[in-house]
């Protein structure tokens, strides 16, 4: 019975809150946000309702109070903090005490996946390092995770993206053969067979016993004669 009093409670008060937002928190809420170090959650409205675009999905959160929204989708309730331009998840056990916070991206910033996809290498590498330096087990920078967007662009056919991926993948991690092999399957498929190559050298000069850059190494050669 008390359960049901609760809930009854609870569904009266969300009918007596508005939808609407007020012109200023739209104004100072509406905005792109880190959902993480490579991802972000935005922030938009329609007819001052709040939604949010995550991961190609538009989500309506139900409104709480002024402040706050209930995210059915990530079973999260969103306070927002306009003074500081974040937006904070409420306190649960799930997070393991954890204090979850989203902040505002600045006009302009982007993540290093966009910056990725512009083919701007510099902007992109300079995203890349300052996750790895700040935690260098971020699966976000793991060198298989940024090989597969390497071969994701080769798969489309966006070949100078996929080089300049896996060059940041050789600037992350320079000790390794993989990147190199992988750079040099891009330059291949460029039918820069020189760069190609140099790169599959490098890959066995560091493990002589890749066998994938043996391999087109004697491929390419073979087709030089």
């Amino acid at each position: 019975m008390k359960t049901k009093l609760l809930l009854l409670s609870l569904l009266l008060f969300l009918s007596c809150t508005s939808k609407k937002n007020s012109e200023t928190f739209i104004e100072k809420a509406e905005g792109r946000y880190f959902f993480n170090a490579d991802e972000v959650i935005e922030v938009y409205f329609k007819n001052s309702e709040l939604f949010l675009k995550w991961r190609n999905s538009d989500l309506k959160p139900l409104k709480l109070n002024d402040s706050s929204f209930y995210a059915r989708e990530l079973n999260e309730k969103l306070i927002f903090n306009l003074a500081e331009s974040k937006i904070s998840l409420a306190e649960k056990r799930e997070h393991k005490k954890e204090k979850i916070v989203f902040t505002k991206i600045k006009k302009g910033e982007k993540t290093p996946s966009e910056y990725l996809n512009e083919n701007n290498f510099e902007m992109a590498l300079k995203g890349f390092l300052a996750i790895k330096n700040k935690d260098s087990l971020n699966p976000l920078i793991q060198r298989r995770t940024i090989n597969r967007k390497g071969y994701d662009f080769l798969r489309n056919n966006e070949i100078d993206k996929a080089i300049t991926t896996f060059k940041i993948n050789v600037e992350l991690y320079p000790n390794h053969s993989n990147p190199y092999d992988s750079l040099g399957d891009a330059f291949a498929k460029k039918q820069d067979t020189v760069e190609a190559l140099k790169q599959y050298k490098k890959a066995l000069s560091i493990n002589p016993e890749n066998r994938s850059s043996k391999r087109n190494i004697k491929r390419l050669t073979k087709k030089d004669e």
